[in-house]
């Protein structure tokens, strides 16, 4: 009786049903539990998706005349982003800041809003968000190098086909109406999704004129708001030469490479890597 269960024990162990801890067992046959895999974590890919580009504060102005003075000023960057995180994200997309205050009930305050604007170079970084609160839209500049501020958390993260969104002032209050409760929307595509909405505007007369900037915006429909009298004046004051001018064109990709080198080899020191 004991060799026929060995028997077919050893049966199913050739058809790969059984391991040899089972066919070696004495006593009756167990439930087969599997062998747990290790967690192999691919630190390259983690590396590579958390630098998608150098963030763009890193990169010089094209007049640079004191190279030891923005030299400088990437080692203090370089040293507060060891203490703050500061992730990737762009121009439109959704951001909540945490900037400590000491005149807050919780001694600090939270905002959340939309990035339309990020400019400065170094330490002097900044950008802008925005949000309509009780039907009022409210706009905060935010030095990103600021040891005030104490989180910075992406809820969304999306580009947009402008590099400024200024016109948002001027459109209608869905536009930049955000929960100040939203929770985080993850990222699941490798790729940096581009939103390509066209706003809505509010009747005119805007704050400023972007039909005279119509060229450099996408963002807007103009055919819908602009009459005959004011596509003449946006023809008088356009500059379609402008596209044409190389020398306006500032090429940075050696520079990002060389600055983007020097940050990775002291971030690599703390396991940092730079993240926009």
């Amino acid at each position: 009786m004991a060799a026929c269960r060995r028997s077919l024990l050893l049966a199913r162990y050739r058809a790969g049903i059984l391991t040899p801890a089972r066919l070696l067992s004495d006593g009756e046959p167990t439930g087969f539990k599997p062998p747990v895999k290790p967690l192999i974590i691919d630190k390259t890919a983690l590396q590579e998706s958390q630098q998608r580009f150098l963030s763009p504060e890193f990169i010089p102005p094209r007049c640079r005349k004191i190279p030891l003075k923005f030299y400088m000023e990437r080692q203090d960057m370089i040293e507060r982003r060891k203490v703050l995180n500061i992730p990737e994200f762009y121009v439109g997309s959704i951001l909540a800041v945490t900037v400590a205050d000491p005149h807050a009930s919780k001694k600090d305050n939270r905002f959340v809003g939309i990035c339309i604007e990020r400019s400065g170079h170094g330490l002097g970084a900044t950008f802008l968000l925005r949000n309509v609160i009780d039907r009022q839209g409210v706009e905060i500049r935010y030095e990103l190098y600021n040891p005030l501020i104490q989180e910075i958390q992406v809820l969304k993260l999306e580009k947009r086909v402008d590099d400024k969104l200024l016109y948002l002032r001027d459109a209608l209050p869905e536009y930049s109406t955000f929960d100040v409760n939203m929770k985080p929307v993850p990222c699941l595509d490798p790729e940096v999704p581009v939103s390509k909405i066209q706003v809505k505007m509010k009747p005119r007369p805007w704050s400023k004129r972007w039909e005279q900037m119509k060229h450099n915006i996408k963002g807007i429909n103009f055919d819908y708001y602009l009459l005959d009298k004011h596509k003449e004046r946006a023809k008088k004051s356009a500059k379609p030469w402008e596209k044409f001018d190389m020398l306006k064109e500032y090429d940075t990709s050696k520079i990002e490479k060389e600055i983007l080198e020097e940050v990775n080899q002291k971030l690599n020191k703390t396991n940092i890597r730079v993240s926009p």
